[in-house]
């Protein structure tokens, strides 16, 4: 069996090193490091696979949703409203722009920001709802956007683990998760669905005056050479990670594909025992698409499971172990621990397995019988 990783970045690279190593290569021979073609090869396959009128590349996923904060012309005290159970990033940039960041539950079921706690957090300083698609699964937009709509707030979509999954709206229409709120966000970060090889990120939008904007802000505030008409931030994905994107785009369903195989053997194994929560996998739509997959131990053994499964060499993680209104950095006394029920339930209980496109049967038999031989 081979040795068991989080994530198998070496054993996908084999697999496309030929196609990655040409696009390296011709940044390498044109010296074009900076905005050069590939970024905007790059960006026009990822409008038309997403089906967005618009992706402005960035950095990284973080600089994506501080730059589409500012954007939208967020003032200092805005309140923001997002999910307490989620990567610290989300709520890292509401409070650098100085804006006010509103922390609510999430529902135990996906583990997504919980549509109550918006609707009991919107006050008229609200401007703004930022839903994350936790682990790769789609959020509930149907009813964001309504809730949108009924108090004139922006949703700004955090879909850094989430590329490719597909949202099927209540009149059956699909769209791609990032597309569907007035502005959405990624990170293109290595161990992502769709991962560079170092730091990367980008922003969508369907508004062209947004976007106008946006690709000013992440180039200093410049739409000619020295002449900066807004208020912007160095923020560009370099030439050789659009050339590894570039590659890997055509290969991202495949991608997801295999993780949705592997989440389904996982779950198939686990879910026998009524210790193990395991997530739901819908067989007639593509809205989770696995960045990571998560149980949770439901008999208080979690810590000892982990212990257990490094014992064996397994790795495995907690995503995430404190909430983000117990983090020094986001305390508040507005919050109290009664406010966040499930997030502080997850936190004990949640668990992450190995998730890649390169997982195989041997070794999710050995991470499933190395779980029930313990739970």
């Amino acid at each position: 069996m081979r040795k068991l990783q989080m994530v198998d970045l070496k054993s996908q690279y084999e697999k496309i090193k030929v196609e990655v190593n040409a696009s390296i290569q011709e940044v390498l021979e044109n010296n074009t490091y900076i905005n050069g073609p590939l970024v905007h090869q790059f960006q026009a396959d990822l409008e038309k696979y997403l089906g967005v009128k618009h992706v402005i590349p960035c950095a990284n996923g973080t600089d994506a949703l501080q730059i589409a904060m500012m954007g939208l012309d967020l003032k200092p005290g805005d309140e923001v409203i997002t999910a307490d159970f989620t990567f610290a990033a989300t709520v890292e940039v509401i409070a650098l722009l100085q804006l006010t960041p509103v922390l609510v539950d999430v529902d135990l079921n996906n583990m997504n920001i919980s549509l109550d706690g918006i609707r009991k957090a919107i006050t008229p300083k609200t401007k703004a709802i930022v839903p994350v698609h936790l682990f790769g699964r789609s959020a509930n937009m149907d009813a964001i956007m309504e809730i949108a709509r009924e108090h004139n707030l922006y949703v700004i979509e955090d879909n850094a683990q989430a590329i490719g999954a597909d949202y099927t709206s209540k009149d059956g229409s699909k769209s791609k998760v990032g597309t569907i709120g007035h502005v959405g966000a990624t990170s293109f970060f290595p161990s992502k669905n769709l991962g560079c090889y170092g730091d990367g990120g980008a922003i969508f939008t369907n508004d062209d005056e947004l976007a106008h904007k946006l690709r000013g802000i992440v180039n200093h505030g410049m739409y000619e050479r020295y002449h900066h008409d807004v208020v912007g931030v160095n923020s560009r994905l370099d030439s050789i990670q659009a050339g590894v994107l570039k590659a890997k785009l055509p290969l991202l369903d495949t991608y997801n594909k295999a993780r949705q195989d592997a989440a389904m053997k996982y779950s198939t194994a686990l879910g026998v025992n009524t210790n193990i929560w395991v997530p739901t996998i819908c067989d007639t739509c593509d809205c989770h698409v696995f960045h990571q997959y998560v149980i949770r131990i439901l008999n208080g053994k979690r810590d000892a499971l982990l212990a257990h499964l490094q014992s064996k060499d397994i790795p495995c993680a907690i995503y995430y172990p404190i909430p983000l209104h117990s983090q020094k950095a986001y305390a508040d006394t507005r919050y109290k621990e009664e406010d966040f029920p499930v997030t502080l339930q997850l936190c004990k209980e949640v668990i992450a397995l190995p998730m890649h496109t390169e997982l195989d049967d041997d070794q999710i038999k050995f991470i499933t019988e190395a779980i029930l031989e313990f739970v």
